[in-house]
């Protein structure tokens, strides 16, 4: 993660740069880049998106994005995330715009050793704080999945690895197993 130095922006400023497939988000209003992904990384962000897709396509339950997708958390405060995977139930819909406005109702993070970090900590803190309904963060190196429920103050963690199948209350009826998204 890279801190460009000098360069501090508002939502609006920073949204109305350069379309591009630069991996950067906006922190506080400055603009953080990180280095492309790893290989394994985004095999597993493609099969989360494929496998989270044709579940929400199948049940019409709203629209599943792949980053680079800016979120806009919070205009006010300059903070803006790029999460490897998203899901905005129909219900929400009034979010979507050119980016999304507002927390999503998942948030799927793959880790990378540059990100676990921050993965679990800061971004965990945000996505509840900003209310997010449901974190994935998924580990490539132990090939877990934990799915966490942020209610509020609280959050519920469920790990699941091998042949055991994802429960997600979010997504009923959602019956992959960890080892899926691991293939």
């Amino acid at each position: 993660m890279v801190m460009i130095p000098g360069l501090r922006q508002s939502v609006n400023e920073y949204l109305a740069g350069i379309e591009d497939l630069t991996r950067q988000e906006l922190v506080w209003g400055a603009v953080v880049q990180e280095p492309s992904p790893w290989l394994q990384h985004q095999g597993i962000v493609t099969r989360a998106v494929v496998l989270l897709d044709q579940h929400v396509r199948e049940r019409r339950a709203g629209l599943v994005c792949v980053s680079p997708i800016d979120v806009v958390l919070d205009e006010a405060r300059a903070l803006v995330l790029q999460p490897d995977v998203v899901f905005v139930s129909h219900e929400r819909a009034g979010i979507l715009r050119n980016q999304v406005w507002g927390a999503p109702d998942l948030v799927v993070e793959v880790e990378s050793p540059g990100t676990r970090r921050r993965d679990r900590t800061l971004k965990l803190r945000w996505y509840r704080q900003y209310g997010v309904r449901e974190y994935w963060l998924i580990d490539p190196q132990e090939a877990v999945v934990t799915v966490m429920a942020l209610d509020g103050e609280r959050v519920r963690r469920r790990r699941f690895r091998g042949h055991r199948r994802l429960v997600s209350p979010l997504l009923p009826g959602f019956h992959e197993t960890a080892a899926t998204f691991f293939e």
